[in-house]
């Protein structure tokens, strides 16, 4: 992705587990580039944790939309 100068935003839409973890995530806007969608989904996936959304106290699943920027660096 550097070395062909990719750049832009990947919008995820998450569904947040009430125990923090990403139960879905999925491209609400694509960045242009698969390949920085596909990392951007993979990371929030397999890595992210949330703080999960309550209800009275409890925590419940929830949505959020997030944005993954990459931009290179001059």
């Amino acid at each position: 992705a550097r070395r062909l100068g990719m750049e832009g935003v990947v919008l995820l839409e998450v569904v947040v587990a009430a125990d923090g973890r990403a139960a879905d995530v999925r491209i609400a806007r694509s960045s242009g580039y698969p390949a920085l969608d596909e990392s951007a989904l993979a990371t929030v996936r397999d890595r992210w944790r949330f703080v999960p959304a309550r209800r009275e106290g409890v925590p419940v699943e929830s949505r959020v939309t997030v944005p993954i920027r990459f931009k290179l660096d001059a």
